[in-house]
């Protein structure tokens, strides 16, 4: 029998270690509910929930999304400085920015090749390495 988004969005939580509680199960549904990986801001998963049944504030949506990425379900994906980006996908994998349509996607991973990476100053170690090719249209 096929899952619902909701017990999907549970088990991704409880994956997570995170408690199940209304607003981020309605959250996580509306995610990974599909089984598909998203590319969201907290501004577009905030008007998903305006437009469904689930009412909860901008503040909570922000606060949630850092929470999935603190429990490691998601990725923070910050383009320009400004402007982040949550990804559900979590193996490392280069996107691609579309400036003119303000949008990520998955870049095809086994295309990007790193040559060589500078040394981690002392005491310290490179925790991840972020790729964001910038596209716009000609």
């Amino acid at each position: 029998m096929a899952m619902t988004a909701m017990e999907r969005g549970t088990d991704w939580l409880v994956r997570g270690g995170l408690r199940p509680t209304r607003q981020r199960v309605a959250l996580a549904a509306l995610l990974v509910g599909d089984g598909e990986n998203r590319h969201v801001t907290a501004e577009s998963l905030f008007a998903a929930c305006v437009s469904g049944d689930e009412k909860v504030s901008l503040a909570t949506v922000y606060n949630t999304l850092r929470a999935f990425c603190d429990a490691g379900l998601m990725q923070e994906v910050v383009v320009d400085g400004s402007k982040s980006y949550f990804d559900t996908r979590m193996d490392d994998h280069p996107h691609f920015y579309w400036e003119d349509e303000a949008r990520l996607t998955d870049a095809p991973a086994e295309e990007l090749v790193i040559a060589h990476l500078p040394k981690a100053p002392d005491g310290t170690e490179i925790a991840r390495v972020d790729v964001v090719i910038r596209l716009r249209r000609r």
